[in-house]
């Protein structure tokens, strides 16, 4: 059963953003088993808090440990480290 995640990103600095951490991402989540299904700069608010300037990012998984294995990752968590004064971010995960 595939997994999503889904990433809500207020990007505070985002050159920085995509040529330090979303380049190398990209790369450590087809290497974990993932795929892009949507890459948005912007989203549309039709109810809540979120903020319309908001980037959104949905990733697809084989299953949720592929998500775990990704998250928990040493390389993720050195990459990581790259996106936390680049970007305030919300994730979930989401069964199908």
């Amino acid at each position: 059963m595939p997994t999503y995640m889904v990433i809500q990103a207020s990007i505070k600095d985002r050159e920085r953003f995509l040529n330090d951490y979303a380049k190398a991402a990209s790369k450590l989540v087809e290497q974990f088993g993932g795929r892009y299904l949507v890459k948005s700069a912007g989203c549309e608010v039709l109810e809540g808090g979120a903020d319309s300037m908001n980037s959104v990012v949905i990733s697809e998984w084989p299953d949720r440990q592929s998500v775990h294995n990704f998250w928990h990752s040493s390389e993720y968590q050195a990459l990581r480290k790259l996106r936390d004064d680049a970007a305030d971010c919300s994730v979930i995960v989401v069964d199908s």
